[in-house]
């Protein structure tokens, strides 16, 4: 066995177990230098409160006196600025948005600006480059619920150079106005949230979670929005009740979200958990999601953003996460006009969402709206009322349920239409259905080129409740219903079972089949 560590700085690491076990393994004794630090199970696991400039060596230790050892050496740092010595008062009353702020933008190279424990109300904070940002344990980050406490990022601000539009605010792949985020990073490089604290976005069903408000620009905020940055960590800090996304990477590179915590009500209304949209290199390893709407939904934009920029989110690894209720675990889509590839999604845990993989796209999404190289692997499911959804006419904006969209015949392939080219599933385990184990929906005129499914194992609920799979016009109710899968053109099944599906398998318009 082997271990390998993820990222390492000056007050903390983060190791992964190199071993098939999905989000969590049996229980082991975590030492450091020779000192018992705390039993654990997680496959990510965070060491805090080290020192800089230090070597340590890490001991994972079992029962049976297997071991895993690894050796760190922590950075240096220059200086910490605690944020109470620049007038924050963490008691829950005071505005403390101006003194975290001087301490971030106090921050010099190398340094960490320290959140210790106390309730701290804060309207925005702004990043910036080089920084480390700890929110210690005990330490809370209380958002202000007010509208007008927010400043508005504009969606375009018209060059004075001629050149392309400056972007600041988006909402689902538009360029619209929209609420600062509670955390805020525009083109800033070299970044570290983290620690053991909690920032509560101030979200709820009387101020946020309402339909009179959802749709009223400035548009509501996310916890943290990162526009167009690089070399961002995010680590071990909770998140909850987040006014909208919680964490929304955008046009952003190498972004690293490891062992954070994000919580959200049950039907909390756009309280996707984390969101790359237009992104590449992409790692998330080691997160518990309980949110109200998808887990992770990876996201490109809608037409003019995809049109114009054609910047598809890329290289994106989700591992050993633990995704509960939501829409959906892990979504790709709708919002993908500037496409999706090399997506790896492997050893999680899905429970009790309402879709486990879900790729949803439509007509109207453009040319440069390719989908390929998806690969889900070594995945449990329970309790996931849809399993595998692939829907190519998601019927979303004000046009997603008119005959262009729905249409179930063959239309002119054109510049408007979407295409999805390589998919992937395999090591498969899903228990506990309700609706449809397998729903591949293709377009008749740009039909699925691959689609590959191995070792894929599917029962059902003793009382499974009858539900739409695949948010289309055409999509009836089903109730256990197994694997329907049309227009595709290659189509491989090994080894993949739907128990007690009162119809198992039904393709249509599929051009080659192997199963075994």
């Amino acid at each position: 066995m082997e271990s390998k560590v993820l990222q390492q700085n000056a007050r903390s690491v983060v190791l992964e177990l190199l071993l098939e076990d999905r989000y969590e393994t049996r229980p082991y004794e975590l030492w450091v230098n020779g000192k018992f630090l705390r039993n654990d199970r997680k496959m990510v696991v965070i060491i805090d409160h080290l020192e800089p400039d230090t070597q340590y060596r890490i001991l994972f230790q079992w029962d049976d006196k297997e071991t895993v050892e690894a050796e760190v050496s922590t950075s240096r740092e220059y200086v910490t600025l605690n944020v109470r010595k620049f007038g924050a008062r963490g008691d829950g009353i005071c505005d403390d948005t101006g003194a975290i702020q001087a301490a971030v933008m106090c921050c010099p190279p190398n340094g960490r600006v320290f959140v210790p424990a106390g309730t701290y109300r804060i309207r925005n904070l702004f990043l910036k480059n080089g920084l480390t940002l700890e929110l210690g344990k005990g330490a809370l980050l209380q958002a202000f619920q007010e509208r007008n406490e927010y400043p508005v990022l504009p969606g375009i601000i018209q060059s004075n150079e001629n050149c392309e539009d400056y972007n600041l605010g988006t909402w689902e792949g538009n360029p619209l106005d929209a609420m600062a985020s509670v955390i805020t990073g525009i083109a800033v490089e070299n970044v570290t949230i983290c620690g053991e604290g909690t920032i509560d976005g101030g979200g709820d069903f009387e101020k946020w979670w309402i339909s009179m408000v959802n749709r009223i620009p400035p548009y509501r905020p996310r916890v943290i929005f990162l526009n167009r940055c690089r070399n961002i960590l995010i680590q071990g800090i909770t998140i909850r009740n987040s006014p909208a996304w919680n964490i929304h990477p955008y046009f952003s590179e190498n972004i690293r979200i490891y062992g954070i915590t994000l919580e959200s009500p049950d039907k909390s209304h756009n309280t996707d958990g984390i969101d790359p949209e237009s992104c590449s290199d992409v790692e998330i390893a080691g997160v518990h999601f309980s949110v109200g709407d998808d887990c992770i939904a990876i996201k490109s934009g809608k037409i003019y953003m995809g049109k114009k920029y054609r910047q598809p989110s890329q290289r994106i690894s989700i591992r050993h996460c633990l995704m509960e209720r939501g829409h959906g675990a892990v979504t790709i889509g709708s919002e993908i006009a500037g496409g999706v590839r090399e997506v790896r999604v492997s050893q999680c845990v899905f429970k009790d969402t309402d879709r486990g993989l879900r790729i949803k796209t439509r007509r109207g999404r453009g040319k440069d709206s390719i989908v390929d190289e998806i690969d889900f692997s070594s995945i449990t499911m329970d309790g996931v009322k849809s399993p595998f959804v692939v829907n190519c006419f998601y019927y979303c904006d004000p046009d997603g349920k008119s005959d262009y969209v729905a249409c179930q015949e063959a239309l002119p392939a054109d510049e408007r239409t979407p295409e999805i080219r390589s998919l992937s599933f395999s090591e498969i385990t899903c228990k506990n259905a309700h609706h449809t184990g397998i729903c591949i929906y293709g377009l008749p005129e740009k039909k699925i080129q691959s689609v590959v499914m191995k070792d894929i194992a599917i029962t059902y609920h003793p009382q499974a409740e009858e539900g739409i799979a695949a948010m289309m016009r055409e999509c009836a109710p089903t109730r256990k219903q197994g694997i329907f899968i049309r227009n595709v053109k290659r189509l491989v099944m090994q080894n993949v079972h739907a128990t007690g599906a009162e119809k198992e398998f039904e393709c249509e318009s599929v051009l080659e089949i192997n199963r075994a």
